[in-house]
This record gives C-alpha cells, sequence and structure tokens, in this order.
C-alpha cells in the first residue's frame, strides 16, 4: 500500500495535554502510520498513512477531539532512509557549505563516527560570522558607546562624525571576525580527522553523485547547507543606480552623508540606528502601514518613536516608484498616502528580505523542491523531497537564525546517517533584533493566537514599572505577555528593553515547560534585573502593578 505524508493544520490546542490528544486521536484511525505533533503552540501535525485514506476521516479524528483542523498538505513518501554504514562510500556525508549548519552537521557526523566532506565556493564560515551578526553587532555596539559618550538622545541632534574614525571602527570589525572565522570554524577542522574541506563549485547529477569542478563524489547522504543572499527587488532603475546589500553596508570606505533605508524588519532597523548613532542622515522606507509588522503593534509603535527621537526619519505605507541618479544623489521616488514623494540621498540600502543561495545547484535534476524563492522544502526531519538529500539552515528558508541552523544540521546528520526520523524540537524559538532598546519575543503574538482560534487575554508593562529600568535611569519599552484565556498558559512574551535579549531566554524556557501566568508570578526574581519585569508583567494581568511595593508579590 502506498504512503502519504500530510501536514495538517490544527486549531485550538493550548497546552502539550492538547497535542497528546490529538495525536492520540489521530493514531487511533486505521490507515495512519504516525503521528508526530511538534508542539501545540505550532498548530500543526505530521502524518504518514495509506495513500486511500481520506481526509474527511483525519479532520474528523480532530474534530472528534475538539479541535478544527483542515489538511494543509498531502504527498506521497519517499522510501525511508537506511542507516549509513561508515567506509561504505568514498564519503559518508557530503554537505555543500561551510557555514553554522554545516559545521554543525560536520562536527556531529565525526562524534557519530561518519567521515564528512565539506565543499565551499565562498568564504568558509559562512553569513553569520563573515556578513551578519559578528560585524553588525560589533559596529552597533560601537554605535552604542560613540553615541552615549557624546550624548546626542534628540530628535536632529547627531554628532557630526569629526571625532569618529571609521577606517579604525571598520577594521577592529574586521579583525574580529577574522579571529573568529579562524578559532570558530578554520582552526576546528584541525580537531576532526574525520572532517576534511574542498572549495569547488557543488553540482547534485541525477545518479545521486556531487560534482565538484570536474570531480564528481558518491556520498552515501548529501546535506544542503549553502544559506541565502540579500535579495534587491527589481524595482525601476535599480540596475541604473548603484544600490547597497547589508553585505556592503557593513564594510563601506567611508561613513555615509546620508542613507535611505528601504524595509523596516531586523536587518533594515538594525542599520537604521547604527548609522544614525554614527552622524549619518537616515531616511527609513517601509511598505507596511508600520515598521516589524509581525510584531507586537505596541512595539513597534514604540521602537518607532524612540528611532524617530534619534533623528530616523521613518516613513510607512510607502509604495517605491522608480530609483534613480541625480547627479551626485541617488534619489528614491515613491507613493505615500496618495501622494508623490521624492527623497535624495548618497546612499540607498536595501533591505527587504533574503533568497537562498540554491543556483546551479542541480537541484530539480537530482528532484529536489525549491519555493518560488528558491528556498529547499524539507519535512520536520530536515529530509528533502529526495531521501537521501537533506537541507539545513537559510537555505530552508525563515526563521533564518544562527543557532537554529545550527540546530538543523546537527539534527540533519543524525537523521541522514542513523536512518532517523526524528523531528527538531522548535518549541519556543526566540528571536532578538539588537536596535537599541532591543525587542526580544518567543512564542505567539495576540494576533497569531487569535486567528488560531484561541481565546487570549493579555498584559502590558511600561518599564517604568520595572526597578531596574529605574535605576539604570533607562525605561524605553515594555514587556507584553499573551496567555490563554481560561488556563492562562503562557502563549508568548515580546520585551522591548535596554536587555531584552537578557530576559527572553527566561520566557523562552517558561514557555517550554508549559507555565502558567500564576507559574510565572509565583517565581523568585532577583531584584533590580530586568527579567523581574517578567514577574511583574505577569502579575499585571490582575494587579495594578503601579499599588505594589519593591519585590511585592
Amino acid at each position: 500500500m502506498a504512503t502519504e505524508r500530510l501536514e495538517i493544520a490544527v486549531e485550538g490546542m493550548t497546552c502539550n495535554g492538547c497535542a497528546a490528544h490529538v495525536q492520540r486521536a489521530l493514531e487511533g484511525l486505521a490507515g495512519v502510520h504516525s503521528v508526530v505533533v511538534p508542539d501545540w503552540r505550532e498548530g500543526r501535525a505530521t502524518v504518514v498513512a495509506d495513500a486511500d485514506l481520506p481526509d474527511e476521516a483525519l479532520v474528523g479524528a480532530v474534530t472528534g477531539a475538539g479541535y478544527k483542523a483542515r489538511i494543509a498538505s498531502r504527498e506521497p513518501v519517499v522510501e525511508k532512509a537506511e542507516p549509513v554504514r561508515p567506509g561504505e562510500t568514498e564519503v559518508d556525508l557530503l554537505i555543500i557549505g561551510a557555514g553554522s549548519a554545516g559545521f554543525a552537521a560536520a562536527i556531529r557526523a565525526a562524534e557519530l563516527g561518519y567521515s564528512a566532506l565539506m565543499v565551499e565556493r565562498g568564504t568558509i564560515g559562512g553569513t553569520c560570522v563573515n556578513i551578519g551578526c559578528v560585524p553588525s553587532k560589533t559596529l552597533l555596539r560601537t554605535a552604542e558607546a560613540y553615541h552615549r559618550a557624546f550624548h546626542f538622545p534628540f530628535a536632529g541632534v547627531r554628532p557630526q562624525g569629526a571625532d569618529l574614525d571609521w577606517q579604525a571602527v571598520v577594521g577592529e570589525k574586521d579583525e574580529l571576525v577574522t579571529r573568529l572565522r579562524w578559532e570558530k570554524y578554520e582552526k576546528v577542522l584541525e580537531a576532526y580527522p574525520s572532517l576534511s574541506l574542498v572549495r569547488g563549485e557543488a553540482r547534485l547529477t541525477d545518479d545521486g553523485g556531487v560534482e565538484v569542478d570536474g570531480r564528481t563524489y558518491r556520498p552515501a547522504r548529501v546535506l544542503i547547507a549553502t544559506g541565502a543572499h540579500p535579495y534587491v527587488p527589481p524595482f525601476p532603475g535599480v540596475g541604473e543606480v548603484g544600490v547597497l546589500t547589508s553585505t556592503e553596508a557593513l564594510s563601506l570606505p567611508e561613513r555615509p552623508e546620508s542613507l535611505i533605508v528601504l524595509g523596516g524588519r531586523y536587518v533594515a532597523l538594525e542599520l537604521a540606528q547604527m548609522f544614525a548613532r554614527f552622524g549619518t542622515r537616515v531616511i527609513l522606507l517601509q511598505r507596511s502601514d508600520r515598521i516589524l509588522p509581525d510584531h507586537e503593534p505596541e512595539i513597534a509603535e514604540a521602537l518607532t518613536d524612540f528611532l524617530r527621537q534619534e533623528g530616523v526619519e521613518i516613513y510607512t505605507g510607502v509604495r517605491i516608484l522608480r530609483l534613480r541618479q541625480e547627479g551626485a544623489e541617488k534619489v528614491v521616488e515613491a507613493r505615500i498616502e496618495g501622494g508623490e514623494h521624492t527623497f535624495p540621498a548618497t546612499h540607498i540600502l536595501v533591505a527587504t528580505g533574503r533568497r537562498a543561495n540554491t543556483d546551479g545547484l542541480g537541484l530539480e535534476t537530482a528532484r529536489v523542491e525549491t519555493d518560488e524563492r528558491g528556498f529547499v522544502r524539507v519535512d520536520s526531519t530536515m529530509r528533502t523531497t529526495n531521501p537521501r538529500v537533506y537541507a539545513a539552515g537559510d537555505v530552508t528558508g525563515p526563521p533564518m537564525l544562527v543557532y537554529l541552523a545550527a540546530a538543523e544540521g546537527k539534527r540533519a546528520a543524525e537523521n541522514a546517517l542513523l536512518g532517523r526520523a526524528d523531528p527538531l524540537d522548535r518549541r519556543g524559538v526566540p528571536a532578538v533584533l539588537f536596535t537599541d532598546p532591543q525587542v526580544a519575543t518567543v512564542g505567539l503574538t495576540e494576533a497569531e493566537a487569535r486567528a488560531r482560534g484561541i481565546e487570549v487575554r493579555t498584559s502590558v508593562l511600561p518599564l517604568e514599572h520595572v526597578p531596574r529600568a529605574l535605576a539604570a535611569r533607562d525605561t524605553r519599552g515594555l514587556i507584553k505577555l499573551v496567555a490563554e484565556a481560561g488556563t492562562d498558559r503562557l502563549l508568548g512574551a515580546h520585551v522591548l528593553a535596554a536587555e531584552a535579549g537578557e530576559v527572553i531566554q527566561t520566557a523562552t524556557m517558561a514557555l517550554r515547560a508549559g507555565m502558567t501566568v500564576q507559574d510565572l508570578a509565583d517565581t523568585l526574581f532577583p531584584y533590580l534585573t530586568q527579567v523581574e519585569g517578567l514577574k511583574l508583567a505577569a502579575l499585571g494581568f490582575d494587579k495594578d502593578v503601579g499599588q505594589l511595593s519593591c519585590c511585592a508579590g
């Protein structure tokens, strides 16, 4: 009997018990071979069942358990991967890409006793260490120190740059990148004799091989970990006007006098604030009606105000009409609220998303499917539509987080080499936006929870009620908690604060543990810490926090 893999969207789950209930209901159907409900917050179930089992039976089982369901996808199951026997082929695991996902997979392969060969056409280390996390956060920290040293917190008042040695700033960033690339990637290869690296362009062949610059390897399994790159939309005139992506922006030889940033999410906001603090006039144009459209609106609105106070000019609801060169300046013509506007600047930075690095890999020949943006389609076990090929990291699409990429690479290696089909546990993946104040989030937003049919209640705590913020003389921000009405189980935590990235991990563990608002309120937090704000926000569901004494529960 042929089998199929189905993704079922499930609404109404509010706890791990709900997930178990859904799983048992589906497992009770004749013709169902396996069921995986990764986590109730994900609102889905992955089912392997006989191909002739009708959709109605599966939906009915979930509905009978008290939840809403619909079939999101249904596709034939490829044959199960058998465990690899070390040394039976030229190489046990061939990894295309030597970034975070690739290295995590290679190290795990070595730990399991297998050989791994990484193929890299560019710079070892991938996006994070070379052109992403490390250089951007280094420059952000320098910009913050420079900004605070000169005390320019008000709109329209910016440092003039005369005291800024831009070449020294960029040079220190480059030195750190070089050192970390050596310590965390190049040097690591020496510690694992079963790992090797070759330079070149890799391409999958239709007979299961991988061709690298004329030589064909015969690996037992293949992992695609080629990452992604900044995407520049085809705006009219973009080909005639030189624009920057984040890659070029982090290595400019001189500080821009003025900069137009197209975009309003992570990269756009971090770099907009960074350059503004270094003395550049920054204009940010965002297509959506607010920045951070996927975040809580309270956080987006507050961060908008803070950035404007530092001189960043922010426009939302923008439609780009064209780009053009006018003398020494670049010009963006846009429509905002029905009117046409012209914005000139010396530089334009495009930060409107990323696309997968999959061109030229021969994926179609190898029967590896991708979506319209080139991202490789994988199931919850990191396996592609070709049972011998796995994929991990940014090449599989959002969320593009270096720590998630490493976890995916490790799990992909285990499943590929050991013949397993273990899904990656994605419960509570935190994310941090390194503006100042930072934005940190985990779990569902209020809008996401309501879209899943979950009734919620929320608590919004301004930082003026957090003693740590008062002592630090920095009450910019807020904490918003989202809980399921009735059970009070915590669904999401969203923080805008100077130390939000340090706060969010506690919220992540609370979500993973299935804690309620009362559990959080009953937990002891040390006084004069920013994370104490989580407890105060939990108390804020039912109390006026302004009427509590210090440390009061």
